[in-house]
């Protein structure tokens, strides 16, 4: 039977986080208790993450749906990704900034609605020994299953970092860690070759590098993000200047970024991003002025018609 505890208020610090250990059976109570009461909301708004290659986790933090992360998870600014509710909903998301030295990331999903969300930790109250627990989406979505609770305890705090011995596997980087009150206190970082040693990024983090997030900046020198690298995009076509105007595409390279978006030899290419294409020069002075991943729209014409190819340059 769980047992109401009135002195685990959303503003109050549990006792049995400074004691060593639980004593004695109502000190077990009040920690499930606690827990009891924070996990369905925490649960609602713990989301997954898709990625062209696997899959992460997150939290949203506002009712609009940002989304808080990991950067080795987002892997860029201005990427779009799937964000997945804990019901099974799929939304459409792009990712904002990054600090890639302490793998601290936000998204949003850009699919209009009213999204749970959960309060994050914005005194940085939680100390050293403190009970926690964290979520995920271990080994990515399962509806049946849900998002993976895990109760421990902080183990190591440090300015850019906390360790806990929640037992975190892949799938779970990027989700939440909750102190017992349901305040989001830090994000999954680094899964230990050990299940009991894992990272966390504090919500100190993400508060000092807010508005460079909000504003899509990649902030900070990895190790837990590449910085893109301007004329390292690779598009996988040849071509060759028309008489009457546009660019005729001579040849499309087998599992290409243009292949996989479309592009078939033939089709006359009018345009890139909204700048009429002229002379094969102007597109390479085009592509060099962008990176890997980042998001382009093709013009073409094809029989006689025009469309527009929306898709991602991919890495050289």
């Amino acid at each position: 039977m769980l047992l109401a505890c009135a002195s685990l208020t959303a503003d109050a610090r549990p006792y049995v986080n400074d004691k060593k250990a639980p004593e004695n059976r109502k000190d077990l109570e009040v920690i499930q208790s606690a827990l009891a009461a924070a996990l369905p909301k925490a649960r609602a708004a713990t989301v997954c993450i898709e990625l062209d290659e696997g899959s992460g986790s997150g939290v949203i933090v506002s009712e609009d749906g940002l989304v808080l992360t990991a950067a080795h998870v987002s892997t860029g600014v201005n990427k779009k990704v799937t964000v997945i509710l804990e019901d099974g909903t799929r939304h459409q998301a792009r990712t904002l900034g990054l600090v890639a030295d302490t793998d601290a990331a936000m998204i949003r999903i850009t699919d209009e609605g009213r999204y749970p969300f959960v309060e994050i930790d914005r005194e940085n109250g939680t100390r050293l020994g403190d009970w926690v627990f964290s979520l995920g989406h271990s080994g990515g979505f399962d509806r049946n299953r849900g998002s993976v609770v895990r109760l421990g305890r902080l183990v190591r705090v440090a300015n850019t970092t906390f360790q806990s011995d929640c037992i975190l596997i892949g799938g779970d980087s990027g989700g939440p860690l909750f102190d017992l009150t349901g305040k989001l206190a830090g994000i999954h970082s680094r899964v230990g070759q050990q299940l009991q040693v894992n990272m966390h990024v504090p919500m100190s983090v993400f508060l000092e590098n807010w508005d460079g997030l909000l504003k899509g900046e990649f902030i900070g020198e990895g190790p837990f993000a590449k910085k893109p690298v301007k004329g390292g995009g690779f598009l996988g076509l040849a071509t060759e200047a028309r008489p009457g105007g546009g660019l005729r595409v001579t040849k499309v390279g087998n599992k290409s970024p243009a292949q996989e978006a479309g592009v078939k030899e033939g089709d006359v290419l009018r345009s890139l991003n909204g700048t009429k294409l002229e002379s094969r020069e102007q597109l390479r002075n085009l592509l060099k002025e962008m990176c890997a991943g980042d998001e382009l729209a093709l013009e073409l014409e094809r029989a006689g018609t025009r469309k527009t190819l929306t898709f991602e340059l991919g890495e050289r």
